[in-house]
């Protein structure tokens, strides 16, 4: 075993965390089955792969920042049922 059940015990502690004796002993077997697959993953050959952030590519789907027309402060305003100056007026929802 990499880890001990000592020492989940001492990370439940520092983590201020209160565990039943099944509890540790299902986390001490969870921890050590990730540390045995950590194994694994390191006797894969990535030479010549480049890093990732990501396990699929993935593209920026938002647009370019570009200037564009819009509604004037009037043409927004026309419509609003309480406008002050130049600014929309809503009821107060704080009291």
């Amino acid at each position: 075993m990499k880890i001990s059940k000592a020492e989940v015990a001492h990370i439940a502690h520092l983590s201020r965390l209160d565990f039943t004796d099944a509890e540790m002993e299902r986390f001490t077997h969870q921890l050590n089955d990730i540390l045995t697959y950590m194994d694994k993953l390191r006797e894969v050959d990535t030479e010549g792969v480049a890093p990732t952030a990501h396990a699929i590519e993935l593209n920026n789907v938002f647009r370019e920042d570009v200037v564009m027309p819009s509604l004037t402060n009037a043409e927004a305003l026309a419509n609003a049922p309480d406008a002050r100056g130049g600014c929309l007026r809503v009821p107060k929802v704080v009291e």
